[in-house]
């Protein structure tokens, strides 16, 4: 099954990143690792600005190959580039 259609799945349930996120706009790797987020949404490209991004979600971005998925983080919404190792469904 592809990433992609995992995430749909998965959309109103649990994930655990197991990294850090950094976050664009100066802030930087924020240092929490296994973070449980309530995954949103997911699309494959995504036209706005995404707030941060995973390790291997920036290297997958580079590749053409990663996706992006709308987190509830600390009790707001962000975009987050990720990739399939990033992340464990719960």
């Amino acid at each position: 099954m592809v990433f992609l259609e995992q995430l749909r799945i998965h959309v109103g349930g649990l994930i655990r990143l197991k990294g850090e996120l950094f976050w664009y706009g100066g802030r930087g790797w924020d240092g929490v690792h296994d973070r449980i987020c309530l995954l949103m949404d997911s699309v494959l490209t995504y036209d706005g600005a995404p707030a941060a991004h995973t390790a291997r979600g920036h290297a997958a971005l580079r590749a053409d190959d990663a996706e992006a998925a709308c987190l509830l983080i600390d009790g707001r919404p962000h975009w987050v580039w990720i990739a399939p190792a990033d992340l464990e469904l719960l």
